[in-house]
This record gives structure tokens, sequence and C-alpha cells, in this order.
């Protein structure tokens, strides 16, 4: 399980995650959603180390990440496509990797053939479109065959066929009973994806909550979404006012 305890984080005197408290469970799929800075790629970062709380907890069974005797085997992460070297091969950036957490090197060859690159492994990495590096972000977070995963924007560059691809993956980890937390701006995509969801704006907890459970409140879940964050959204504007700027443009353009 995954715990924020009164999470905060602050960079100057911009408050970017605040007093944050949730739980994120094993079998299901967690959607973690907010507007635009509102905070979540940090609080991921605490919750793997990358980044120190200035108060709170982030925990992973009961543990802070730097507590944890192999990070890799009980942790997996997607957080950046192209976190490796790019003139590694795809093999060799996964094998760096097992080697320095005691995982085997079968496991490497598992991995690349269940994210579907078994047939490129020896190319550079650095040559891989953004929807293939993406797929090899997502063969090292299951490396260590880990009981929690953590995913940022999993379906960034994938085509239709990998994003549905990516989406029973995710689906079938959390069947196995881990815990699988992932983040994404797609609504419609955490709809068909995620059980429950987290939902934070300008740092702060908005929601913890079923999909069917926000999604009752509206006449959709983008709906209920747009409702919750409207004040927390770092940029808005006026529809309407934007369609009269829009017209007169147009006019002016014509004349």
């Amino acid at each position: 399980m995954i715990e924020a305890r009164g999470l905060t984080k602050r960079y100057g005197s911009t408050v970017a995650v605040d007093r944050l408290d949730f739980e994120v469970r094993p079998g299901v799929v967690t959607g973690f959603l907010g507007p635009n800075g509102s905070g979540k790629s940090t609080t991921m970062r605490m919750i793997l180390g990358l980044d120190e709380p200035d108060s709170g907890d982030a925990l992973i069974g009961g543990r802070r990440y730097r507590e944890l005797g192999w990070p890799l085997r009980e942790v997996g992460a997607l957080l950046e496509a192209r976190a490796f070297h790019p003139g590694r091969s795809a093999r060799s950036h996964l094998r760096a990797l097992a080697a320095g957490s005691g995982i085997p090197d079968r496991r490497v060859e598992e991995v690349l053939g269940a994210v579907g690159l078994a047939d490129v492994g020896r190319r550079r990495a650095g040559a891989f479109s953004l929807g293939m590096a993406q797929r090899l972000g997502v063969a090292a977070a299951l490396l260590g065959d880990p009981g929690v995963l953590l995913f940022d924007e999993p379906v960034n560059g994938l085509d239709p066929e990998g994003i549905r691809w990516i989406r029973d993956l995710m689906k079938a980890l959390a069947a196995e009973g881990r815990t699988v937390f992932v983040s994404s701006h797609l609504i419609s995509e955490i709809a068909l994806t995620a059980e429950h969801l987290v939902v934070i704006g300008r740092g702060r907890l908005l929601a913890d909550t079923s999909v069917a459970e926000l999604s009752a409140r509206s006449v959709s879940l983008e709906d209920a979404f747009f409702a919750l964050t409207r004040d927390s959204a770092e940029y808005r504007g006026d529809p309407a006012a934007r369609g009269s700027d829009l017209e007169a443009q147009g006019r002016g353009g014509a004349s």
C-alpha cells in the first residue's frame, strides 16, 4: 500500500503539495487526477524518494522509499519515458538495471517480450520513437516483478493499440493483487482503466473516491472532474469571451 500522510512540499513561496493525505490500496487501479500544476508529479517524486517532503511522509508498505532493501524488486515506476542512456541498447539498459538489483538476466528477456520489444532489444534506445521509449520504461518498471507500480502519463506517445495494451496491462497487474497508481491528464482513459480516484488541486486533496461515485455527481466523469477542480485550475477563462475574441479576430481578418 502507498500512503501519503500530511505530505507537504514547498518551492520558495509556492506550496506545490499541501498536507496531502490518501492511501492507494492493492488489487485495484487507482487513478491520480488534477489540473496542470496541481502537484501530481511532485507527489509521485516524493513517494519515490526523488524529492524530500518539507513535512509529512510518503510510505510504501509502511516504509519510506530509501528504507527499502531492494527498491526495484518492491516498487516499479515510469515517470519519464526517456530515462535511459541513448547510446545503449534496450537490452543493455535493462541488464544494467537488473545487475544493480540482483535480478536474473532471464528477467530482461521476459519483460522485453511482455512489452513487445523483443525484436528490437539490440537497437539503440536513443533511436526509439516516443511510444517505443514508453514501452521500454514500462519494461524497466516491471523488471523486478514488484508489488507496487507507479505510472505517470503512461499512454503518452502510444498509438490506439498501445493505449489498449497499457490499459489491459495495468488492470491485469491490479488483478494479481498489486498496487497500481497511475497519473494521467486523459480523463476518458482513466474512466476506462481505474476503479478508484485520488483527485488533487493546488496540492490539496479534493476527492478520494471510486470512479463510479465521482461519475454519479454529473453527466460524466469529465464533467464531475471539471466541477470539482474549477477553482484549482492553473488557467481559467470564460469560453463565451474566447468565442467573442475569435469572432472579432475573424472580422478583422476579413477586412
